[in-house]
């Protein structure tokens, strides 16, 4: 790995316009951005970033690039094209900050081994506020001495980095805690509905809930702060992009041979909430669904 005086960021959504900022305020390196949206690039460009001109630009330009994309469609298209394969150099380090599935990331990983490059799969969990805060938890597959050169990097914006091993280990872990914390989202907006048709407040009873062995993270953020009051705003994790997580939690047991019944019918409730108009609504809002049953 070459020394990183320059980073490269590719993808300044919901998480990676934070993410970015917290990059350019606390890791002393210059940071180029890019992004299709001209206003985050401009909202950057304000703390200190420089924008690139283009894919190819950044990473010609970077010693290890950043990418924080919404999927792996959006990934591969990055990578092609006039992308990262092209345009990569050796010693050149990528970093997937995003979910996506587990053989494109080895496939990728392998194309750039060839070039004398690296691939890191370091998927980020948490909300947009912690991605705001720097204390997003991080799962990452790299080598141990390629996870100890990079560690202080993501360390910019999460408090919790874990090397659950070699590449495509971090997107493994980050894709079964999305499917535990939908199963967990689903269990908690079905007692809620149970509660509110037996007279029982629903706040009242998530607080309750937290203080025994039913409580959970996603009791006290997606429970409380999303259920219980009713929003489910866009611009948040949806319900689409949770579908697509768990199509990665699918593939990785179908490939195994192993059948997990549970993911299999959050699918089910995710898509019927999808066909009834919440594709792009945060994904806690499968609640509304059910209570409408």
């Amino acid at each position: 790995m070459t020394d990183t005086n320059t980073l490269g960021f590719i993808g300044l959504g919901v998480m990676g316009e934070p993410i970015c900022r917290n990059l350019v305020r606390k890791s002393g390196k210059r940071i180029v951005a890019f992004d299709l949206a001209a206003e985050p690039l401009q909202r950057l460009r304000a703390d200190g970033a420089e924008i690139g001109l283009s894919v190819a630009d950044v990473i010609r330009q970077s010693d290890l690039l950043f990418l924080c994309l919404p999927s792996a469609r959006h990934v591969r298209a990055v990578f092609e094209g006039d992308g990262i394969l092209k345009n990569i150099r050796s010693g050149q380090v990528v970093v997937d900050l995003g979910t996506s599935s587990v053989s494109q990331t080895r496939d990728f990983a392998g194309q750039l081994q060839a070039k004398g490059a690296a691939w890191v799969d370091a998927p980020i969990a948490r909300t947009r506020q912690a991605a705001q805060d720097g204390t997003l938890s991080v799962m990452v597959g790299a080598s141990h001495a390629l996870y100890a050169a990079i560690e202080p990097l993501i360390r910019c914006f999460a408090t919790e980095v874990t090397n659950c091993g070699d590449v495509g280990a971090g997107q493994v872990t980050k894709i079964l805690n999305n499917m535990v914390l939908f199963e967990t989202v689903n269990a908690l907006a079905e007692a809620v509905a149970v509660a509110r048709h037996n007279g029982v407040d629903p706040k009242l009873l998530l607080e309750t809930l937290s203080k025994g062995s039913a409580d959970s993270f996603a009791l006290r953020n997606h429970g409380l702060k999303a259920i219980v009051p009713g929003v489910f705003p866009e611009r948040a994790f949806s319900t689409e992009y949770a579908l697509k997580d768990l199509s990665y939690a699918l593939e990785l047991a179908a490939d195994a041979g192993i059948r997990i019944r549970g993911a299999e019918l959050i699918g089910t409730i995710l898509q019927e909430a999808i066909e009834q108009g919440s594709k792009d609504n945060y994904f806690p809002v499968i609640a509304k669904h059910i209570d409408r049953a």
